[in-house]
């Protein structure tokens, strides 16, 4: 069969103009937004208003923590009968709990990191002009926003939010009468969760297929940035994962209105013993924990990734060790589904089966103990430019080892029989997996904010917000280690009067009084964020930080179509950097007859 080049070129004239020219109205550039560039933003956007949220719920609940015995007027005003006296009544604190760990866990690290970054490096790294479907990609945005609008309407029905913990476990969370947020609340919370895991499922379907079929000529496999590989395996986690929940959380809503006993047996609530047999709370432990160990990676790997690519561009130096990190990434998604019950290890598991996970949950120390070699090892006698994002990506390094070295204390069964749901775990996984993937994120945008709004972000109050997050971070979560290894709990609002927990009063004062100056000096990046999209400095050259990467390869502010032009080839790796007496060399330059191969 013969092809008439001349239709092929005229097809790919009408494809370009299609994407260059044609007119758009406001709601179609900006709100119902098919350009991935426009949707990263929509998500970056509706993410940093949740992370406002989420973390401010924080802040009310570390004032309850730090001050038990102290009344604050003003959260009666605010909260009504939920803080009668100006104390923070029991029940909310626990909704309080619930909707902080939910909001940031789901809407902000997962659809506020992965939606971001994903959607506006996928195309312009692989040099595709969108993303394989457009459309599908815009529902992925608006099922995160209606799953936004359900969570968010919680919060002003009369009985309160969902209040089970973020993990919400049965029976609390599968009986109406079992407490006040257990009632409507839960039922959006399900809802709204439901709504999500349709928009991870759209957006990861969307990353694997432009990755897999819409790379540029010359743009084999491993010729892809790191952030790539990453922003891949987190895609097939979600879609491997996301479901499990899914049906879990359908059972739960069986069992909260049809009447069901998937998750119920043998309860008995104010002395009246309820019909349900047969159930087991613990499936729903099981279904939870199949997405749950694989959600931290779902977090952290696009953070890795876009540490690993921040960190060779401002050490002037290749990557150390390309392969062995596209190794430990593909080892780290495998093992990440193995591990689930190790956050089990108390709820009766056979301890033969307890062992097994107790190994695989150690042996991911070996590939993550490889990617930081890797890192410092990237740095190491670089020539490095310490700009925000170089910081918040070594910033990241450092809480990636210090909160990965207590999972090594949690991973054992032993250990953990003692320090399991203390503040000891509360530490661990805030500093590993919260604050460490926020590094990533901060150091995503600091570093590609040129990129999306054709400015710079503020470099000293950049400067500013990275220490004192930095060590306020530690400052907030290392302490609460020694709490737990105390036997200190979590979840408790008041353990001013257990005499074994008196001598942490003033410990938790200073945490409260640091976790209120972190969480202000958040609001001054949300200040310097909105205020340099409108008056930043404005950005004069294509490639800024002198990558190597084809967005930089784009025009300063692309357009729907990323290249005005045809897509460049691509004839090299991504990290030829101080190769052969020069500081950088492009993807898209042929490689030379006399040039030393990486």
């Amino acid at each position: 069969m013969q092809i008439n080049p001349e239709i092929v070129s005229g097809h790919e004239a009408h494809h370009d103009e299609h994407h260059g020219h044609h007119k758009e109205t406001f709601i179609t550039k900006y709100i119902f937004s098919q350009d991935h560039k426009t949707i990263g933003k929509q998500f970056l956007i509706t993410g940093i208003i949740w992370a406002i949220v989420g973390g401010l719920f924080s802040v009310l609940f570390r004032l309850q923590l730090g001050y038990p015995n102290q009344s604050f007027p003003i959260l009666e005003t605010v909260f009504g009968h939920w803080a009668k006296g100006g104390q923070i009544q029991p029940e909310f604190y626990y909704a309080l709990v619930t909707m902080h760990g939910t909001v940031l866990v789901f809407f902000v690290l997962t659809a506020g990191l992965s939606g971001t970054f994903a959607n506006i490096l996928i195309p312009l790294q692989v040099g595709a002009r969108d993303m394989a479907s457009p459309f599908l990609n815009m529902l992925s945005y608006w099922f995160f926003f209606m799953a936004s609008i359900v969570m968010l309407s919680s919060l002003f029905i009369q009985t309160g939010p969902a209040a089970g913990g973020w993990t919400v476990y049965p029976p609390l969370s599968a009986l109406h009468d079992a407490s006040q947020g257990s009632k409507l609340g839960m039922d959006l919370w399900i809802v709204s969760m439901a709504l999500f895991v349709v928009s991870a499922l759209l957006g990861g379907l969307n990353y694997i297929s432009t990755i897999l079929n819409l790379r540029t000529k010359g743009m084999s496999m491993t010729r892809m940035p790191l952030t790539i590989w990453a922003m891949f395996f987190t895609a097939v986690l979600g879609v491997l994962s996301f479901p499990v929940l899914l049906s879990g959380l359908i059972l739960l809503l069986y069992d909260r209105n049809l009447g069901t006993s998937f998750y119920l047996s043998d309860i008995v609530v104010n002395g009246q013993v309820l019909p349900n047999e047969g159930g087991s709370a613990i499936l729903f432990q099981h279904l939870f924990w199949f997405l749950g160990h694989p959600e931290v990676y779902i977090i952290l790997l696009p953070a890795m990734g876009m540490v690993s690519e921040i960190l060779s561009v401002n050490s002037r130096k290749p990557i150390f060790g390309y392969m062995a990190m596209l190794a430990s990434l593909f080892a780290i998604a495998i093992l990440s589904f193995l591990v689930w019950a190790h956050h089990m290890f108390v709820t009766g598991l056979n301890p033969f089966l307890g062992s097994i996970f107790v190994l695989l949950t150690l042996l991911i120390a070996v590939p993550s103990a490889i990617k930081v070699f890797n890192w410092l090892t990237t740095l190491w006698r670089g020539n490095i430019r310490f700009t925000p994002a170089t910081l918040f990506a070594i910033g990241f390094v450092s809480l990636f080892i210090s909160g990965g070295l207590t999972g090594i204390f949690l991973g054992n069964s032993t250990i953990d029989i003692h320090l399991h749901d203390t503040m000891f775990v509360v530490a661990h996984f805030h500093i590993v997996m919260g604050v460490a993937s926020f590094f990533g994120m901060f150091a995503g945008v600091y570093h590609w904010f040129p990129k999306m709004f054709g400015r710079y972000l503020n470099n000293t109050l950049g400067f500013i917000h990275f220490w004192v997050t930095m060590i306020g971070a530690y400052l907030i979560f290392w302490p609460m280690h020694y709490e737990g290894l105390a036997g200190m709990p979590r979840r408790y609002l008041d353990k001013s009067s257990w005499v074994s927990f008196n001598q942490f009063g003033d410990l938790d004062k200073m945490i409260t009084i640091v976790a209120t100056i972190v969480f202000a000096m958040q609001l001054m990046f949300v200040f310097n964020f909105f205020y340099s999209i409108f008056k930043g400095r404005k950005v004069t050259s294509k490639n800024p930080w002198g990558a190597n990467t084809l967005e930089w390869t784009t025009p300063i502010r692309p357009g729907h179509g990323n290249w005005e032009g045809e897509i460049p080839e691509v004839y090299r790796w991504p990290y030829d950097y101080g190769k052969d007496g020069r500081d950088f060399i492009p993807q898209t330059e042929p490689i030379g007859s006399n040039e030393s191969k990486h």
